[in-house]
Formats: structure tokens, sequence, C-alpha cells
């Protein structure tokens, strides 16, 4: 993803975040159930389509689940809570539980890909640094406090491209974009914003704006807001706009009343890492920690063990250059034959209001971080450990069922389709049915209509639906059918048990 700043002429200055199309279905089954069966003219066909979903749903939940059975099973033995008991109650030792260890996080990172996290990369994470939205302090993690073998080790087994340089350490998984504004009145955000501007004002006066950015804002490349504009085609992106306090006119009408930010947000977000080991015994928990709607430009928030921030040494050197400047401004301008007083005057305030704006601006931030904290602790983050593998159990079938029901009505509507005609078609409908775009992911939809044998191949490779009366009888009942079916042959005519022996009082 890359960062294209747009600048008109009478508008401020605007960013907008360029981001690749996901093959995520932001959409309920449910919802796509009841408008899909809507679109179907017939009575008869709308409830051959109801069964039809149903029986899919049922069939996929079946492939997938030994693999989550086993999944969980494993991660009894990691859970950071009573996976220690577990381990020494069944006498593992420590070469097994490497070994199991490494096929859990297997069986974990295919369930992250099928249900369409990807892993958030340098660049991603680059960017969530080169700006600011509500998060206004330096956050890293401590290195000291994180195991950096369990997740080496598995990608020296699994190589994977373009890692991320802390995949050693713990890995942030993310999907979805959503956007997140903020109306406040920011008043100290706006003061600070204030004091800079006059006091860049008041260096570029005195000439000595060029040394002052020389040494206190050397650039930096992970605080670069500016990306390499990729070659893909513009069909596989979506923009979406950042709007921040330093874009936005500082006018009497903003200065005092409530302004509007707006941030890109990843709608979900997932943390996987594993404690260091303390007192010579070695921790086997792997912690998984399940975010919502966290904006990209305070991404740092779902760090984990995270140092308390801190004036970096920038800040220091910020601080103390601004006093030298200051004073050297302030003698400068004494000596000169004629000079004005209230030019000190001036050069004194701008030196104490700067001085106290990375004071007060520092206790704010950290306030500010105190309340993101506990507003991610209880507000943000959805669940950890085994509550967070269900959500992902959940939404693989989820995911795989909906791109079954969106190709198969597709295809029943449309009549036989190439691949490339199948995405496009599911595409068109999904954005103009529901108003969403994204990347459509025709492949696997297609091997799971051949797996399910409700679709046909001809020599061109087209596929071509069979009919939903057709599909039904291929795919079979479900067990819940059959245990209705049971149920209505065991009652009588007015819904009541013939066997009276089966009766109790």
């Amino acid at each position: 993803m890359d960062v294209n700043r747009m600048i008109g002429k009478k508008t401020p200055k605007r960013e907008a975040v360029r981001v690749v199309k996901e093959s995520v279905i932001p959409i309920s089954k449910n919802r796509i159930v009841e408008e899909l069966k809507d679109m179907i003219e017939n009575e008869a066909d709308r409830s051959e389509f109801a069964k039809l979903c149903k029986r899919v749903e049922y069939v996929i939940r079946a492939w997938y689940m030994i693999h989550f059975e086993n999944m969980m099973e494993l991660y009894l033995l990691f859970d950071p809570v009573h996976g220690a008991s577990k381990i020494k109650e069944k006498k593992l030792s420590p070469e097994k539980v490497d070994e199991l260890e490494q096929k859990f996080l297997s069986y974990l990172f295919q369930v992250m890909r099928k249900s369409n996290f990807a892993i958030v990369t340098d660049e991603e994470f680059e960017m969530a640094q080169s700006g600011n939205y509500l998060l206004n302090l330096p956050i890293v993690v401590d290195e000291s406090k994180v195991d950096s073998t369990l997740l080496s080790k598995y990608f020296e087994n699994n190589p994977c491209g373009n890692l991320p340089a802390f995949s050693d350490k713990y890995l942030i998984f993310r999907r979805a974009i959503g956007i997140d504004t903020t109306t406040e009145f920011f008043y100290m955000a706006k003061l600070d914003l204030i004091i800079s501007r006059l006091w860049s004002w008041l260096l570029k006066k005195i000439k000595f704006e060029g040394i002052f950015r020389l040494i206190c804002s050397p650039k930096s490349p992970t605080r670069s807001a500016t990306f390499k504009r990729t070659e893909e085609p513009d069909e596989e992106y979506m923009t979406v706009e950042r709007i921040r306090l330093e874009s936005i006119d500082m006018s009497l009408g903003t200065l005092l009343g409530k302004v509007e930010i707006q941030e890109p947000t990843f709608d979900r977000m997932i943390v996987v890492y594993r404690k260091a080991s303390t007192n010579g015994e070695k921790d086997r928990g792997i912690y998984i920690k399940h975010f919502k709607n966290i904006p990209m430009a305070d991404m740092e928030l779902v760090l984990p063990e995270k140092k308390s921030p801190s004036l970096t040494p920038m800040d220091w050197v910020q601080f103390l250059v601004s006093v030298v400047v200051g004073l050297g401004a302030l003698f400068t301008s004494m000596e000169t034959p004629g000079s004005d007083m209230w030019v000190a005057i001036a050069i004194i305030s701008a030196l104490v209001g700067y001085c106290a704006k990375i004071y007060f601006s520092f206790q704010q931030n950290m306030e500010t971080y105190q309340n993101l904290i506990t507003q991610s602790m209880y507000d943000k983050q959805l669940d950890s450990g085994k509550g967070t593998l269900l959500h992902l159990c959940d939404d693989v079938i989820q995911q795989e069922v909906k791109e079954v029901i969106i190709s198969y009505f597709v295809l029943l509507q449309h009549g036989g389709a190439t691949k490339s005609e199948l995405d496009d078609r599911c595409e068109e409908l999904i954005k103009e049915k529901f108003g969403l775009e994204c990347n459509f992911d025709e492949e696997d939809a297609i091997q799971k209509l051949d797996k399910l044998g409700i679709v046909t191949r001809d020599e061109m490779d087209r596929r071509t639906c069979l009919s939903l009366k057709k599909a039904n009888e291929i795919i079979g009942p479900t067990t819940e059918e059959l245990v209705l079916k049971a149920k209505k042959r065991s009652q009588g005519p007015f819904g009541c048990c013939r066997n009276l022996e089966n009766l109790q009082f």
C-alpha cells in the first residue's frame, strides 16, 4: 500500500491511503441468503435455494471439523493459563513439546489464511508510524520480554516471503479495511499545532529554521509517509482518505469549535507471540489476541509487551536545541544596534511557549495513551486464546459458505462462465446488491463447487451449475433434516406422540 498526497489550490492538504482489495466478504451469510433468495422469482426455487445453502454449510463444516478439533486439542498444551499443567499431566518430553508447538502453529496459520488474514508487512507498519491519529507517543516493544525462538524456528522450516523485521518475535495479522472518525475540540492538540507553527515562523525570520530542522528533525525511514507506487492494475486497489488535524485550516471557527478527523482502520487484527522465559523455566504459553477496528496510525496499540512511553532522546534534543537557539537569537538581537525590546520579549515568549508545549503535550499524550490502552482492552479487544480460535474457525466456515453461495447463484442466474467471467460477475453482484467492493476469490470458490459436485465443466473450461433440485440431491439431506423427518414420523396427526408409553408425567 502507498500514501498519495492530494493537494488542491483552495483545499487543505489531504492524504489518501491506497490499499489492495481483499478477498474477505464483509457481509453476513444470513443477509446474503435472504437477499439472493428474494431475487429468485419461482417460489419453489426459492425454497430449494434456501435448502441448498443450509446443506452447503453442513458439508463445509464437516470438511473442516477434524482440522479444527486437532488445532483446539493442541492449543490446550499452550494455553498460557492451564497449558503447563496439561504438559506435565501428559508427561511430554521437551522435544515432543517443541514438535507439537510447531504443528499447532502450522494449523493456526492455515486457518488464518483460509479466514483471509494477512501478515502486516514492514511497509504497512512504517505507514502506521508515519503519522498520528489519536495516539501521539512513540510506542515500542520491550523485546527482552518477548520470546524469539518460537516463530523464528517455524519460519526457518516454513519459509515465507515479505515477512516483517519483527516476525521472529511476534506476528500481527490484519483483515478488511474500515474507517474511523472522531469529532472533538482537540484544544491541546490545536494549541500544540499553533505553537509549533509560530516557533517555525520565528526561526524562519531569524534564519535558524534550516539549522533547527537539520538537527532536530532528521529524516527517518520509519517515519516516511510516502511509498513507492506499485504497478499493479488500479481495479485491484481501493482508496481511503485520511484527515488529520495538521491538514485542517486553523480559522477561528475550527480553533474554537469541534473538528472531525478520519483514519482508515483494520477491521480485524490478531497478534501472536510468546513471552520470554523467566527464572530459568521455559514459558510454553502462546498468546493469541483478537482486536477490532484498529486505526492504521494507532496500530502500535496492539503491540505486545509495550514499554512505558517517555520522552525520547529526540524530544530532549529538540528541547535543548530550542533553548540554545532561542537564547542565541535573544543575545544576537540584544547586541544589534537599535534592537527593539519587543523583539526580545517575542523571542522569550516563543521560547517559553515552545518548552511548555513539549511538557504539556507529553502529559496530554500520556493521558490519551492510558485512555486508549484501556479502550483497547475493553472495547477493541474481541477475545484471546481459545475464544479467538473459535472465532477463527467460524470465520473460515462462514467465508467458505459465502463464496459457494454467491458463485453458485451467479452461475444459476447467468449460465455458464469461465473463471474470469465468474470473478467479474461475483464482484459486480456484491457491489450492486450490497454496495461493497472486494476481490472475489474465484479460484477457491470453483474448487469448492467442483468438490461439492454441483457444477459441470466443458472443454472450454466453463462451469455450469446443476439445477437446484439436482444439486440438493447430490449433496443429500443434513443430519438436522433427517432428525426432523424422523420426529414428524413419530408424531400423530394431532402433533402428539403415537406411543403413549413414551409419554412422561
